[in-house]
């Protein structure tokens, strides 16, 4: 991958601040040493015919190379770390990928649907009857998950592509106290985090949004 353009929203409210799924490709091409050149889309050109060719439902992240255009952040993932013994270990690739996919099929959707009840919905009524049940569904995967990482650094021991989404995808429940139940699964993300790479990563991020907030935010 060359000449690589990473697309962000230019400015997202600061509740949804650091958990936009660009994080993740700023946090691969981090950690493979891979320069990159940030590019911002706003709420109005994403649905332009233009940004509509380089992402068809008008979402982020979508990354621009020389070889071409990619879109969802799981497939730019593994794209990045297709070239990075980093990322991908050559001996562990299977395993690596059988993680990344845990993270965006397993535990992403209960996280994510808790995100949406409390963060997108909370003021709408129905939400009061789904929430407990969002809950127990977000605790059983955090569960099983700390139980794994339970004398593990990272997921596969050492850190992958996998814990760039694994991590990514803890950070959908912030908000609440669910993974500091955890002992294990807290440790974990504060260790993700605290990567000089996760940093770079999210200092991009955020600098784009501050360069970019709305006069009346």
């Amino acid at each position: 991958m060359k000449n690589i353009a990473v697309w962000g929203f230019s400015w997202v409210p600061p509740f949804a601040q650091g958990l936009v799924r660009d994080l993740r490709v700023r946090w691969a091409l981090e950690e493979a040493g891979l320069a990159y050149e940030s590019k911002w889309v706003d709420a109005d050109e994403r649905n332009s015919e233009g940004y509509r060719r380089k992402h068809p439902f008008g979402m982020v992240p979508a990354v621009e190379t020389d070889s071409g255009t990619l879109i969802e952040s799981g497939a730019i993932v593994h794209a990045i770390a297709e070239q990075s013994e980093v990322l991908m270990p050559r001996d562990r690739r299977t395993e690596t990928l059988a993680w990344m996919f845990a993270a965006l099929n397993t535990v992403e959707p209960p996280l994510w649907n808790l995100f949406g009840v409390d963060r997108l919905h909370g003021d709408e009524a129905w939400t009061k009857l789904r929430r407990p049940g969002a809950v127990d569904e977000a605790k059983a995967r955090l569960a099983v998950l700390s139980a794994w990482l339970d004398g593990r650094e990272y997921l596969l021991g050492r850190f992958t592509a996998a814990d760039i989404l694994m991590a990514t995808t803890l950070r959908f429940v912030r908000h609440t106290d669910l993974v500091a139940e955890f002992s294990p699964l807290n440790d974990y993300l504060k260790r993700c985090e605290a990567r000089p790479a996760f940093q770079a990563a999210l200092h991009n991020q955020t600098e784009g949004y501050a360069r970019h907030t709305p006069a009346a935010a």
